[in-house]
C-alpha cells in the first residue's frame, strides 16, 4: 500500500511521523512523497494555537481533494476534538495520542510486538520532508500547568523514554544516513524525573556510545538548567563541537507579572542569570526564544517591560505569536482578552 505522512506543528510531532514512516516500511508498505500518489494518509495534527488547528483540518481537507479516502487524524487537535476530525472528508479512523505509538500496528491489525523485535533502519521521508536532520523523541507530556498551553491535556503527564529505546533510535537514523540528530519531547528538559535521572546523563550516553556527528537540543525550559548542565560544552565528549552550541529556552513574556499570570516558573531575573552563566560557559552559545504577545490583561506598560528586557537579552532569534485562547486553560476564563 501506498502511503502519505503529513504534520503540522512542532519537532515532536515530525519525530513521530519519522517513526510511523519507518515502521510502515518496515511491514512492506511504501512511503509516497504527495498525496496524489497515496492510497492511505496519516495526519499528525496540532493545537498549539487557533491557527494550527485551523491548519490542521484544512490539511486533511486539502489530502482528501487529492483522492485519498482513507485518512488516519491523530495527534493533538485531533485528541482534543475527535468527533470534528472524524467528520472531516476522507477520515477513516481516529487515533488519540495516547494510542499513537501503536498506531501503525492498530491501523495494519498487526501485534504490537512486531515492531519490538529488532530497530528499523531510518529513511528520510520522500518529498518536503527529505533530510539528513532526525528528530528523535525521548520524552513525551508535560506536568507544567501553563495558563496559556493546551499541550498538558492533549499529552497528559510528563514520561520518559528509557535510554536504551533512545540509542536504539538514534542508531537507527545514523544507519539510514542522519548526519544531525535533535532530540525533542514536550519538556524536554525533565527527561528522566521519573527515574530518577537528568538530561545530562542521557546526552553524555549518546556521546559516549553512539558516533552522531551532530547532536541538537530543542526546546529546553529555563528552570530545568543550571551550570552543570552548561559544562556539558566543555566536556570530554563534546570536544569536537558534536552537541551543537545552540539552546531554545522559552521566555513567554519578559514581564515579571505577566509572567505570574502564565504561571510560568521563572523571572526575568533568574532567566537573565540563566543566560548570563550559559554565555559564561559558551561565549559563542546562540539563544532562541518563544514570545507570546497579547496574554490576556496584558498593558501596554508590560508590553514595554517586555520588550525592554528582550533587548537585553540580546536573542539570536526567536518565535513570536499572538496569544491564541485554547478551550480548557486557565488563560482563556481570564479576565481582560484582548
Amino acid at each position: 500500500m501506498k502511503i502519505y505522512l503529513d504534520t503540522i506543528g512542532c519537532r515532536l510531532n515530525q519525530s513521530e511521523i519519522e517513526t510511523m514512516a519507518r515502521q510502515f516500511s518496515g511491514a512492506g508498505h511504501e512511503i509516497v512523497a504527495s498525496a496524489e500518489m497515496a492510497e492511505m494518509a496519516v495526519v499528525n495534527t496540532c493545537a498549539v494555537t487557533n491557527e494550527a488547528a485551523a491548519d490542521s483540518r484544512g490539511r486533511i481537507r486539502q489530502i482528501a481533494r487529492a483522492g485519498v479516502n482513507e485518512i488516519v487524524a491523530t495527534g493533538c487537535w485531533a485528541t482534543l476534538q475527535p468527533r470534528q476530525a472524524n467528520d472531516l472528508p476522507g477520515v477513516l479512523r481516529v487515533i488519540a495520542n495516547d494510542r499513537k505509538d501503536h498506531l501503525v500496528a492498530d491501523v495494519l491489525n498487526l501485534p504490537h510486538e512486531s515492531f519490538d523485535l529488532e530497530p528499523i533502519s531510518r529513511q528520510p521521508l520522500p518529498g518536503l520532508h527529505r533530510r539528513t536532520r532526525a528528530f528523535i523523541k525521548v520524552q513525551d507530556g508535560c506536568d507544567n500547568h501553563c495558563t496559556f498551553c493546551i499541550t498538558t491535556i492533549a499529552r497528559g503527564a510528563g514520561r520518559s523514554r528509557p535510554v536504551a529505546d533512545v540509542i536504539l533510535d538514534i542508531q537507527s537514523a545514523l544507519d539510514g544516513g542522519a548526519k544531525e540528530i535533535v532530540l525533542t519531547g514536550v519538556h524536554l528538559g525533565s527527561w528522566g524525573y521519573d527515574f530518577g535521572m537528568h538530561l545530562r546523563g542521557l546526552i553524555e550516553t549518546i556521546l559516549r556510545e553512539t558516533d552522531v556527528p551532530r547532536l541538537r537540543l530543542s526546546s529546553l525550559e529555563p528552570w530545568d538548567l543550571n551550570a552543570d548542565f552548561f559544562s556539558l560544552w566543555g566536556s570530554s565528549w563534546a570536544l569536537s563541537t558534536r552537541l551543537m552550541p545552540h539552546l531554545h529556552l522559552p521566555l513567554q513574556s519578559g514581564c515579571e507579572s505577566t509572567l505570574r499570570r502564565m504561571a510560568r516558573r521563572t523571572t526575568p531575573d533568574s532567566f537573565r542569570e540563566l543566560v548570563s552563566t550559559a554565555r559564561e560557559v559558551m561565549p559563542g552559545v546562540a539563544i532562541t526564544t518563544d514570545l507570546i504577545a497579547g496574554f490576556p490583561g496584558e498593558t501596554d506598560e508590560e508590553i514595554a517591560e517586555s520588550l525592554k528586557f528582550v533587548k537585553e537579552m540580546n536573542f539570536a532569534g526567536g518565535h513570536i505569536f499572538t496569544y491564541s485562547p485554547r478551550p480548557g486553560t486557565g488563560a482563556a476564563k481570564m479576565k481582560g482578552q484582548i
